[in-house]
């Protein structure tokens, strides 16, 4: 995230979807409830965290990154194919690249 945000993107350019366990910033932000997370995206000024199931519903932003940390092969494809959709710019894909590869293979 660092470097993305050195080399001149904003936080609100930055969609996060995460497999697996979702990431500690989701979690703070859903304790206050389900409408202030997404009015969180909605407001689009900070980078915005959502897990794989329900990453269909963010709105797309210039870079998004994917971590596959986790979660079954499912969760993968659904992050990939949410992911190529909603990147206007640039996508990156973070995880172990046997299972990259295994999920791309799988049609996504």
């Amino acid at each position: 995230m660092d470097l993305l945000l050195d080399s001149g993107r904003t936080p609100g350019d930055v969609l996060v979807i995460t497999t697996g366990e979702p990431h500690p910033w989701a979690v703070h932000e859903l304790s206050f409830g389900d409408a202030a997370y997404w009015a969180q995206h909605d407001a689009g000024d900070d980078v915005f965290y959502a897990d794989a199931a329900v990453a269909d519903r963010a709105a797309s932003r210039a870079v998004v990154v994917v971590a596959l940390s986790g979660g079954p092969e499912a969760a993968a494809v659904t992050a990939l194919s949410v992911a190529h959709s909603r990147a206007g710019a640039l996508l990156i894909v973070c995880g172990d690249p046997q299972r990259i590869n295994s999920v791309l293979g799988a049609g996504v």
